[in-house]
């Protein structure tokens, strides 16, 4: 009996042992990192970088083309192993061997290797774009290899995705759901470019640059200090960095231009003056059936009560506020519980312990909203307290609200996915390791309109930051915002404009970065203009300039170089026109502006004197500066006999030209 009971006893050690190392398997990373599947294109001409993970000090052996090259983990387990280049071709076969683990990877190709990223109109899929059945028909082609990162934010980097990943054929079953202008930009470049191409979409909608750009890089450029520091302790200490990001918002609101010293809305004695009752079923604002919030996109304050017992009150409770378009920040009796971002997303708050009370609570809520719907979504029972035993008290009390028009946008919560700080960078680019890229295409910006000289800063700190994760030299191609909104008939100041020339300055800065402009092809009515195929060919175009060396192609239409004041008036010089300078539907350019020192603009008639453009109306002298396609939406008619659009720009005028 003894003998049984210990052999028993045995066998349950020995299974408990298994389960503990099949637990430890489970949790360990695979092999080879993610990235590295059937279908993969590695990046031509440059040494190849692998890396996963084994058993602690293990013997990994690599074999590609025929060739095995040996490494070791190190004790956390991870390895890496850099193998030669190797030019265009395949498909070959990857194998990692380490003990008794074995990962084979088939049908690798060796090509040209792009991220692209960006918000929305980078996002935007196939099936969105125009011509989507037949695009969708006709899109196989085993030469292009897709590979979608998926959509995380983080507060520190990650080494992983956050969901399941593969590489695919470019196939009708595949590209539907890819990036239009992604696959487009392949797809041209190919004519020219006959190697493999792998696209990378780390993409989302909405998006600020800040969010795809490393907490080092944000802070090396000043200004974002406090944020920062608030985000750093949010991976440590989340209801300590709500609280002081809290009082960093009200002191934002309390100081911002024309703020009243008493006006805080979030108090529970705040005083009642200019609240008005909301529908009880909320949702967005401009369905409310009021005249003045039919298009109103701006803030709206809201606030109610919720009635608890004593018992209720000593409960630990998560506030549950249903969704909110677009960003809210949320108070409870005066405290600020939590803030987010993302127009489908349900808010859940877990309250501090003892800040709720018996009796009336109140619950205040500031939503920003920057386009089409806004507010609260309903129904009445979505707001609600819930319980640490399951139970739920819906808030009880008729909603209020107040808009606050002219209030300026407040600061981003660092944590918020698409408007945060470093957010996307730390779940979606790091986790792409130092994979080998042949360029980066960059459509970005409309998230971050008006805010011109700090974007231009944040653009190079981007660039320079992806540049020294995948390499010093990367190119980078940059879409400068389409037109959207109704042209204007008298100049006007334009957030949109002031972005375009931050990136237009930006990219003039790097021989290796390209612009390619995009403001005829944008839609007054359409934040996401459809023709990504036109985009595409001229992503390509750009590429072939910037990336593949064809120097006597214009990579991007006419770029206005100097100008200055002339006999005949402002004469405007431009660069890389192919055959002549044109127009469309005008006897003469439209949309240029002269400018004088405070910025008071007026239209210029306009005449081409072959690849320059001659200005009339400076009859004071006072011009100081000149502006082309300056608005949201601008009509601007100026090209080129390749029928590429002369993009939008602001020039200071230099001295006159000396005769010769």
């Amino acid at each position: 009996m003894k003998t049984q009971i210990t052999r028993s006893a045995g066998v349950a050690l020995w299974l408990l042992g298994a389960c503990v190392a099949q637990a430890h398997e489970a949790q360990r990373e695979p092999l080879l990192h993610p990235l590295f599947q059937d279908h993969a294109v590695l990046q031509r001409d440059v040494p190849i970088r692998l890396w996963g993970d084994a058993r602690p000090g293990s013997l990994v052996s690599v074999t590609f083309a025929n060739k095995t090259t040996d490494t070791r983990a190190g004790k956390d387990g991870q390895w890496e192993i850099v193998l030669p280049a190797r030019p265009a071709g395949g498909p070959h076969t990857l194998a990692v061997k380490a003990g008794q683990d074995t990962h084979v990877v088939r049908d690798v190709q060796m090509g040209d290797v792009w991220l692209c990223a960006g918000q929305s109109n980078m996002e935007l899929p196939v099936w969105r774009a125009l011509d989507a059945s037949n695009e969708i028909a006709s899109a196989a082609d085993p030469a292009i290899r897709l590979f979608v990162v998926p959509q995380a934010s983080a507060v520190t980097p990650q080494p992983r995705f956050a969901g399941a990943v593969r590489w695919h054929v470019a196939s009708p079953e595949s590209v539907r759901d890819f990036s239009a202008a992604c696959l487009y930009f392949a797809r041209e470049l190919r004519k020219t470019v006959d190697v493999p191409m792998g696209l990378i979409q780390a993409a989302w909608g909405g998006s600020r640059i800040e969010a795809w750009t490393s907490a080092a890089a944000l802070r090396s450029g000043g200004g974002l200090d406090e944020a920062l520091d608030v985000l750093s302790l949010h991976a440590t200490d989340k209801a300590a960095s709500v609280a002081r990001w809290g009082r960093h918002w009200e002191q934002w609101w309390t100081r911002r231009s024309g703020a009243t010293p008493d006006d805080r809305p979030w108090r529970a004695d705040a005083p009642g003056a200019g609240w008005r009752a909301a529908p009880p079923v909320l949702g967005a604002w401009e369905r409310w059936g009021i005249p003045d919030l039919a298009d109103y996109n701006g803030m709206m304050w809201y606030r109610t009560e919720v009635t608890l017992t004593a018992a209720q009150a000593a409960r630990a409770a998560t506030l549950e506020l249903g969704a909110a378009d677009e960003m809210d920040m949320t108070w409870v009796n005066g405290t600020v519980v939590g803030s987010g971002y993302g127009a489908g997303e349900g808010r859940r708050y877990v309250l501090p312990a003892r800040l709720l009370k018996p009796g009336v609570n109140t619950v205040v809520v500031n939503v920003l909203d920057t386009y089409r719907d806004g507010g609260l979504a309903g129904p009445a029972e979505a707001q609600a307290l819930r319980f640490d035993d399951g139970t739920r008290v819906v808030l009880d009390a008729a909603w209020q609200y107040r808009a606050a028009r002219d209030a300026g946008e407040p600061p981003s919560a660092p944590w918020q996915a698409a408007t945060g700080l470093s957010t996307l960078y730390n779940g979606m680019i790091v986790p792409l390791g130092r994979y080998g890229l042949r360029g980066m295409l960059w459509y970005q910006g409309e998230s971050n309109t008006g805010e011109g000289e700090v974007y231009a800063a944040r653009l190079r700190a981007l660039r320079s930051d992806w540049r020294q994760r995948f390499g010093r030299d990367l190119p980078m191609l940059v879409v400068q915002l389409a037109g959207y909104g109704m042209p204007p008939t008298v100049p006007v100041e334009s957030g949109w404009a002031t972005l375009r020339e931050a990136q237009r300055r930006v990219v003039g800065e790097d021989a290796r970065s390209g612009l390619v402009v995009a403001i005829d092809i944008g839609d007054a009515y359409d934040i996401h203009p459809p023709n990504k195929q036109e985009l595409g060919r001229r992503l390509a175009r750009a590429a072939r300039h910037v990336v593949y060396g064809e120097r006597t192609l214009s990579p991007s239409g006419p770029v206005a170089r100097t100008a200055s004041r002339a006999s005949e008036g402002v004469k405007v010089v431009f660069d890389d026109v192919t055959g002549a300078l044109v127009t469309t539907g005008a006897n003469g350019p439209i949309g240029f502006e002269l400018c004088d020192t405070e910025r008071h603009c007026m239209y210029a008639d306009a005449v081409i004197d072959g690849h320059a453009v001659v200005l009339r109306g400076d009859h004071d002298g006072r011009a100081d500066r000149v502006r082309y396609c300056w608005a949201d939406g601008p009509v601007c008619t100026l090209r080129d006999t390749a029928g590429l659009p002369a993009g939008p720009f602001e020039l200071l005028l230099t001295p006159a030209e000396v005769p010769r």
